[in-house]
């Protein structure tokens, strides 16, 4: 029995009058945003300012490769052979299909790509084969990346980045007349999906610098402070580099130990109190701890001066000597979180090498210390790079808040751009609400002089894991630092990987747990126990790396939280009446979450 056609039905055009019209429409809408496009004011600018690293680099790397297969014809040869025997592959598979015999897929999608999920991409033979030929060219091309010969590992690593944004660009699921759903739809609703579609390209480019901000989700359906970071609490310290909140307690008793939470300043702190199911906050502040969070300021121009440590000096240590004032306590539990995480393992190698002793025990949320193993990012950074970025720091004084979410995005470009590019702009839905993803586009700036200290510090040098790092004149050797140390990592994370975060351990002085979630860098960490979702894994056995360390470890199911409380809980003292935001030494000065988190970014 041969591939039945197309069904009529899903392929037939509704109402052709109607469509000719609305096409039209179609096509004046375009002009209208062409026209918009072209009187944007200094437009060239708008093109670089939407970089998120130079074209030239782009050009210089893909060039290397092209320049190693040039030296080597032989080489290049055998790849394109490679790559015309897949597609005559694919050629006699389709052709015995339509036989009606039972072929394999000479290419299938990796496990995770949603881009292919409907049906027609297997049972059309059209566009199984247009899948295929899309999967086997991209990956064609990320293997000739991977085979070039006389590359250096970082070159590659870049090639490789720039050649999947490219093929992500090119997939079929992109264009109109190539994707299923979308043609589909077209032909059923005679193009309303595209007038819709257009409305909404629309507005998304009416922002205030003039570039495209692709909306993830419905940015109407959530305000913080109303159904967003509602944990009770008020704000009782602030500087020019943050607010200091402490949350109200929910039992009648409290450990003695408060609890610093420290979140990175590239996102908003709110991450770890989405809504009362998924906050960690208020599930600490439930266990009977004394909770801070860190909120730090969405800076400006005002603090384009700010060093890494001015961040250490009037962050860490301002909160951490604030919240030992609000609660009469000598020492504090802190935790850190991606390169919140970094700072204050900074800040405590900084404190060990003074010998002041006011941190009990440190937790890390996918941090990183030693980056010579760092994730996805060091795509972005090299010299090269480093200086283009500080070139466009130095207009400012900051790294606009939209850059860097751009540069995450790309990271998961299908997931995070052209799926709503698709949904949005093709299909002509509106997005979903999400809250995590309303939190993932509430960008914030990054100051000059701390961005520019980590990334060369961290990501070019690797110098705090060298004990080469100062800060106000103090060698840091984290060696030094021999307090207790709980380190979570997740297993997906592609910006701390687990084999990154693993080396914390080795880094400092004293003991340290180290336990491994499963999922990625937020939702990997955001897991609370009620949702009964994923597993995380421990060993109790020393080992000299992290592949060593997952082979002895041991799966247990649910949520890691109740592990690290069991770690925790002996290193918080003895039970003391609750405190009361406010009724300490340091007043309240407002509500949570304060008023630093509610500044927008660019």
């Amino acid at each position: 029995m041969t591939d039945s056609p197309p069904k009529q039905a899903d392929y037939r055009l509704a109402d052709p009058a109607k469509f000719a019209q609305n096409m039209a429409k179609v096509f004046e809408q375009a002009s209208v945003i062409a026209k918009m496009l072209a009187d944007r004011p200094d437009a060239a600018n708008k093109e670089i300012e939407a970089q998120v690293t130079p074209v030239e680099q782009v050009t210089k790397t893909l060039g290397a490769v092209a320049q190693s297969y040039m030296a080597d014809p032989q080489k290049f040869m055998d790849a394109q052979m490679q790559l015309m025997n897949g597609y005559s592959q694919l050629w006699q598979n389709t052709w015995r299909r339509f036989l009606g015999e039972e072929v394999d897929d000479i290419a299938k999608p990796e496990r995770g790509d949603k881009r292919f999920l409907d049906k027609d991409w297997q049972e059309n033979s059209i566009f199984d084969f247009l899948k295929q030929f899309y999967l086997i060219s991209a990956r064609w091309a990320v293997e000739t990346v991977k085979n070039a010969e006389g590359v250096d590992e970082h070159t590659k690593h870049k090639a490789k980045f720039y050649v999947e944004q490219i093929a992500n660009a090119l997939s079929p699921t992109n264009f109109a007349f190539t994707n299923p759903e979308v043609l589909r739809t077209t032909l059923a609703t005679n193009g309303a999906n595209l007038i819709e579609g257009l409305k909404h390209l629309e507005e998304d480019l009416k922002t205030p610098d003039g570039r495209l901000k692709i909306r993830q989700t419905d940015q109407t359906a959530f305000e913080v402070g109303k159904n967003i970071a509602t944990s009770p609490g008020k704000v009782i310290f602030q500087n020019d580099t943050l607010q200091l909140i402490q949350y109200a307690p929910a039992t009648e008793k409290v450990y003695e130990t408060p609890l610093l939470i420290v979140p990175p300043w590239i996102n908003k702190f709110y991450i770890l109190d989405l809504n009362p199911k998924k906050s960690f906050v208020r599930w600490a502040v439930e266990q009977g701890l004394t909770v801070f969070v860190v909120s730090w300021i969405n800076p400006d121009i005002r603090q384009s001066e700010k060093s890494f440590s001015d961040y250490m000096r009037d962050g860490f240590m301002a909160a951490l000597d604030a919240v030992r004032e609000a609660t009469g306590a000598e020492k504090a539990n802190v935790i850190g979180y991606c390169v919140g995480g970094t700072l204050v393992a900074a800040s405590l190698g900084y404190l060990a090498a003074k010998k002041e002793d006011r941190v009990s025990a440190a937790t890390f949320f996918a941090s990183q210390v030693d980056f010579e193993k760092a994730g996805d990012l060091k795509v972005y950074v090299d010299e090269e790079q480093v200086e283009w970025i500080e070139s466009r720091m130095s207009e400012k004084g900051y790294l606009p808040g939209r850059r860097m979410a751009d540069a995450f995005n790309l990271l998961r470009s299908n997931d995070l751009i052209w799926s709503y590019v698709v949904n949005n702009y093709m299909l002509g839905k509106d997005p979903m609400p999400f809250d995590l993803l309303y939190w993932n586009s509430d960008s914030t700036r990054m100051p000059a002089g701390v961005h520019s200290f980590y990334l060369r510090e961290c990501y070019l040098h690797n110098r705090l894991s060298q004990g080469r790092m100062v800060l106000d004149n103090v060698r840091i050797d984290l060696k030094k630092a021999t307090l207790p140390i709980y380190n979570l990592a997740t297993r997906e994370d592609h910006i701390a990987p687990a084999a990154s975060a693993y080396r914390i351990g080795q880094c400092f002085g004293g003991e340290s747990r180290f336990v491994l979630a499963a999922s990625g860098h937020i939702a990997g960490v955001v897991n609370p126990p009620e949702a009964r979702k994923y597993m995380y894994w421990t060993n109790e056995e020393a080992a000299p790396d992290f592949e060593a360390w997952l082979k002895g470890a041991t799966e247990h199911a649910g949520s890691w939280w109740p592990d690290w409380l069991a770690w925790i809980v002996p290193k918080s003292g003895k039970k003391v009446k609750a405190r009361i935001p406010g009724d300490g030494s340091l007043k309240a000065i407002e509500d949570a979450p304060g008023s630093y988190v509610k500044v927008k970014s660019e």
